[in-house]
């Protein structure tokens, strides 16, 4: 009796493992905690585009080569950018690479802007050519997987071009984001009816957002790991408001987001813009690296000699920036051709911010 009892309890155990591993399989399938070491659902970084993916209009399909509709498609998808806004910059810029113009298949035109999606050679890295991974400051992208990002190479090209149009405001903020791509508004005004006239309804329709791990940081392979800390914690601070003062984690000034973003890597700066700015090694125009400052008189309580406003180079040419109150969320800017700019400095290479950097490397 005992012997047919322990029996039935063996099968009724079995039984209910079994059960309990049909259900937990699938789940651990899908998703994977974070005590496996998983990260949660892997994302889709697929750049292919999915079987029956026509969307585009019969004007996209008759007037843009086979090649490059893939290429929006997929960087389109890959990046969380509107395709048929990239293909209207491709249009407007060289006619999808057709234009025989100078610049497009080899040099610069005159303005200094090379490859079929016209970027200046400061803005993609600073060479036309750049071995991945490599240091550089800008767009330069691999997006044929061959090693090199090309700016006269359409993946690479097409691929760099989404993320400077995600990083400025895609697919949310079109104009803005077309405005600093070309910073005139009959541009951002053409591209979008191109756009419109490439989409099979008409229309520029936001895409499904693309995970954050299908996209490379602003700086890759740049300085570390350290300066990749800040990067990313100035970057993540998009879209919040500007509040005089403030140091996180809703709103920010222009100092305040910059120390912030230092102190995320474990360095302590000045928290200041007037103490930033003697603080830091500075830098010749056209030297400055990502994690640089850039300094403006403008600001309260500007005076010589000690710019009132700051912000972060995350790119060649390209900053991030808390304003003002006035301005707009916090965001990624241009410094080329902003007035009032004073000069960079270099907090990564003081005395100070060095023997910090031991120290974080001693554990």
């Amino acid at each position: 009796m005992n012997t047919s009892r322990a029996r039935i309890a063996v099968l009724v155990g079995v039984a209910g493992l079994v059960l309990m591993t049909l259900v937990i399989a699938p789940m651990l399938m899908s998703t994977f905690p974070s005590i496996l070491g998983g990260s949660g659902t892997m994302p889709d970084c697929s750049d292919s585009v999915s079987e029956g993916d026509e969307d585009q209009s019969g004007t996209a399909s008759s007037d843009i080569p086979a090649e490059y509709l893939e290429l929006y498609k997929e960087h389109g998808k890959k990046i969380g950018v509107q395709w048929n806004v990239l293909a209207g910059v491709g249009k407007r810029e060289t006619n999808h690479g057709r234009s025989r113009l100078p610049g497009v298949q080899s040099g610069t035109n005159s303005a200094g802007a090379a490859g079929p999606m016209q970027f200046l050679i400061s803005t993609w890295g600073g060479k036309s050519k750049i071995k991945i991974p490599s240091q550089f400051n800008g767009y330069a992208s691999d997006g044929d997987g061959d090693g090199w990002a090309d700016v006269y190479n359409p993946a690479d090209a097409i691929l760099g071009a989404a993320r400077m149009l995600k990083r400025n405001g895609a697919p949310e903020d079109l104009r803005r984001a077309l405005f600093t791509y070309n910073r005139a508004w009959w541009y951002v005004d053409q591209v979008l009816a191109l756009a419109r006239g490439y989409a099979k309804d008409g229309e520029v329709k936001r895409p499904p957002e693309a995970d954050p791990m299908c996209d490379q940081t602003m700086v890759d392979a740049a300085q570390g790991a350290v300066l990749k800390k800040i990067i990313d914690y100035a970057l993540a601070q998009r879209g919040k408001p500007y509040r005089w003062g403030g140091t996180g984690p809703d709103a920010f000034d222009c100092s305040g987001v910059i120390y912030m973003a230092y102190r995320n890597a474990g360095l302590t700066i000045p928290r200041t813009t007037f103490v930033q700015w003697p603080f830091g090694v500075r830098v010749k125009d056209g030297d400055e690296q990502p994690g640089d400052l850039v300094y403006f008189n403008s600001g309260p309580g500007t005076r010589a000699n000690s710019p009132g406003h700051v912000g972060l180079v995350v790119s060649k040419g390209k900053m991030l920036e808390a304003r003002c109150t006035l301005c707009g969320p916090i965001k990624v800017t241009s410094y080329t051709n902003r007035p009032g700019r004073v000069g960079f400095t270099r907090p990564l290479d003081t005395d100070s911010v060095k023997k910090q950097l031991e120290r974080l490397e001693q554990g």
